[in-house]
């Protein structure tokens, strides 16, 4: 089985290493642009308020603070908001498919929403996302400064919907799937073959022909009769009999379910119908 890198690596607390991805550079930029774009729009809706007030009766200090104000709000306290109110979600990282996670993967609070937007203020705003960019490009999870005294990142939740395929015994071992018995083989054994089968196309031929040997030779002991063929072969036609024969025994699990259905959900006889 393939090992994800380190810096892609989340262990959770059953010591289950998982493989989450960071948002790319590219697509931290994309959402992070509409998002400065949202909430600048935000701030020039709130000026021109501020305008219409003081073509009034509005005096021009109070105009002031208010268009002050308005800024903080818009860049400062509306993105810790968003943040900590849709659990590390905003406009621009719904549309790139992306959430802000702390870096063990848990949901971020507002401390971390605080020390994002507040540092965001420099780095995006201020220096027009220079200070952002950089810090992204030399970090191995696309971290902005804000997210490094966070202790967060962006998590890319946007993954391809991909269908394994499914193969059957392979034709060298069609003879030999006739008279084998793999009922013996252990869950456990069977769903690490299913995975290395699945991944195997990833691994290097060192490590593909060292596991499929491992593989192989767990399994024999529980597969009668051994077939004569190469040890990823011998996992292939392991997998898709096991595989094929559960199938055949659910379906006929079923068929006898349905058979049986009148007489478990029927009502005894002459029972009064309610």
């Amino acid at each position: 089985m393939t090992e994800a890198p380190e810096e892609y690596e989340l262990l959770t607390g059953e010591a289950v290493a998982l493989d989450v991805r960071p948002a790319s550079v590219i697509l931290r930029a994309a959402g992070t642009i509409i998002d400065c774009v949202a909430y600048l729009l935000l701030f020039l809706l709130l000026s021109l308020a501020v305008g219409v007030l003081a073509g009034t009766a509005l005096d021009p200090a109070l105009a002031q603070a208010l268009s002050i104000a308005g800024f903080v709000f818009s860049i400062l306290i509306v993105p810790m908001l968003v943040e900590t109110i849709t659990v590390g979600r905003s406009l621009g990282k719904l549309a790139v498919g992306a959430r802000i996670v702390r870096d063990d993967g848990g949901a971020i609070q507002l401390r971390h929403a605080f020390v994002r937007a507040l540092v965001g203020v420099v780095e995006l705003y201020l220096t027009f996302g220079g200070i952002a960019a950089m810090t992204a490009l030399l970090n191995g999870k696309s971290k902005r400064l804000g997210d490094i005294l966070a202790g967060t990142y962006s998590q890319h939740e946007r993954v391809p919907n991909m269908t394994d395929a499914v193969f059957g015994v392979p034709i060298e071992l069609t003879d030999w799937a006739r008279t084998a018995d793999v009922a013996k083989l252990p869950d456990g054994l069977a769903r690490r073959i299913a995975q290395f089968l699945r991944q195997a196309n990833k691994q290097t031929p060192v490590t593909r022909d060292r596991l499929a040997a491992s593989l192989a030779a767990e399994a024999s002991a529980f597969v009668s009769p051994l077939p004569e063929a190469p040890a990823e072969l011998f996992l292939a036609g392991v997998a898709a009999l096991r595989r094929d024969r559960d199938y055949a025994a659910l379906m006929l699990q079923q068929e006898h379910l349905e058979r049986l259905s009148p007489v478990l959900n029927g009502l005894p006889r002459r029972f009064p119908q309610r």
